[in-house]
């Protein structure tokens, strides 16, 4: 077996396959995608043209996009933790979930650091304000659903997790949630709490001052 993730480890997405590849202690080479590591982007945009990450190689065959690549971990290389069922009903909330964490909490929270990206005379105040709103209520549906469940997709740690963490770790950084949303906040700690994620958290550590809109004095 011959893997490689082309990744940097502050990223949310890269941090997403991260938490799948050490949940099932799943053997690969990183790849940092760096200033100092030039050659890296070289192959990245060699074997992938819009140079995206994070990018998987399996025996010389790029997988891309965080969720298919963990789909192809969890068919091509197995581990203890199923990371998405085989029962394709359960398979799809699991699905679901993922597609709610990166579509409804991780796209706004991406609005909001992208317009700390531009030039301050450029900045958008409404942008903030309805990618803040979006969360919001991405925070109330979450909260209502994470009352009765445990990890997303129910009892067990899936894909949708995975989605979570990074998630929701970067979106209480911009719009922190509310303590009234007692389940998500509960949910943010169990996932906080879950060695793969500290792992990652920790890998990610060094590089908060990246962070556009200042990373806050906790996590």
């Amino acid at each position: 077996m011959s893997l490689e993730l082309y990744a940097h480890p502050f990223s949310s997405y890269c941090q997403k396959v991260l938490i799948a590849l050490y949940e099932n202690a799943t053997d690969f080479k990183l790849k940092m995608l760096a200033r100092e590591t030039p050659e890296h982007h070289a192959e990245l945009s060699r074997l992938w043209p819009l140079r995206k990450f994070p990018m998987l190689v399996d025996d010389g065959r790029p997988v891309v996009e965080s969720s298919v690549i963990i789909e192809h971990l969890g068919l091509s290389h197995p581990g203890p933790v199923a990371l998405v069922p085989a029962t394709p009903r359960d398979a799809l909330d699991v699905r679901f979930m993922d597609r709610f964490f990166d579509n409804y909490v991780m796209a706004p929270m991406q609005r909001i650091v992208e317009d700390f990206l531009r030039v301050p005379g450029k900045r958008d105040p409404q942008t903030i304000l309805d990618a803040e709103a979006d969360l919001d209520r991405a925070y109330a549906w979450l909260d209502e659903r994470m009352s009765r469940r445990t990890w997303a997709s129910g009892d067990g740690f899936t894909m949708a997790d995975c989605a979570a963490a990074p998630a929701l770790f970067y979106a209480d950084w911009v719009r922190p949630i509310a303590k009234s949303r007692a389940h998500v906040c509960a949910y943010r700690a169990r996932l906080l709490a879950r060695s793969s994620i500290v792992r990652v958290v920790d890998e990610a550590r060094p590089f908060r001052h990246f962070f556009p809109p200042g990373a806050p004095d906790r996590d």
